[in-house]
């Protein structure tokens, strides 16, 4: 039976999250749509990863099965169309071996999150960009960053609803920098848990305000408690940005 690879780019703030779900619109629903109109049935799609509500993509990367042969600019095309009015976009499909799995033959997965610092509300990035209406220490956030790269136990930064079997994660890279007027953070790693690219992007954040002291991003990763994190960023600067294979 085929396999495709799709890359896929979407605007979160419509859905509910990319998991599908019965009385909510997702990003998952929206896509197994366009899919049937293709092939004439219903056919489950599985993603790299599950985005929450409001959070974005630029390279999420899904696979589905069909029962008959396309190319793959057909399958890309159809799909765009009959997404129609939806904020998602086939950026690229592409015929995969059957053993092919999405998820699982993820090797790496990287996240952006981008903060503005500014007075003044937002008129045109509303909800794709975290404003904070202070100066931020852009030099502080990423020193207190470094402190969390490699492999650890992630039981502050992850939310207590995350079903991850065990909290240790290793972060192979996580990175502040300014771009134009805008603060971006990047993280690396195989895989994270619920919520914690956000938990660590609010916790930085902290630390670029002056709330918090650079050593204390330390402390709060080794005292492996949910309270010990700082405030959780919203999902509207979050954006999954690649994953690798």
């Amino acid at each position: 039976m085929p396999r495709f690879k799709i890359t896929i780019e979407y605007d979160g703030r419509p859905y509910s999250g990319w998991q599908r779900q019965d009385h909510a619109p997702s990003v998952q629903g929206a896509i197994e749509a366009a899919i049937k109109k293709l092939v004439g049935a219903d056919t489950t799609l599985h993603a790299a990863g599950r985005t929450d509500a409001g959070v974005h993509a630029l390279g999420q990367v899904a696979h589905f099965d069909t029962a008959k042969q396309w190319r793959p600019d057909q399958v890309q095309d159809a799909l765009n169309y009959h997404l129609g009015d939806h904020p998602v976009s086939i950026l690229k499909a592409e015929a995969v071996d059957a053993e092919f799995h999405a998820r699982f033959d993820a090797v790496e997965r990287s996240y952006l999150y981008r903060i503005l610092p500014r007075r003044a509300r937002l008129a045109l990035d509303r909800g794709r960009v975290w404003r904070v209406p202070c100066k931020i220490d852009v030099e502080a956030m990423h020193a207190a960053a470094q402190t969390l790269v490699g492999e650890h136990d992630f039981t502050t930064f992850r939310d207590t609803q995350c079903q991850a079997k065990s909290p240790v994660r290793r972060l192979e890279d996580i990175r502040v920098i300014t771009a134009a007027d805008e603060v971006r953070i990047h993280v690396r790693a195989r895989s994270f848990l619920h919520k914690q690219v956000r938990s660590i992007a609010g916790t930085l954040t902290e630390v670029g305000r002056g709330n918090r002291m650079v050593e204390d991003v330390k402390k709060a990763l080794d005292a492996r408690d949910r309270k010990a994190c700082g405030s959780v960023a919203p999902p509207d600067g979050l954006y999954l940005l690649s994953v690798s294979y």
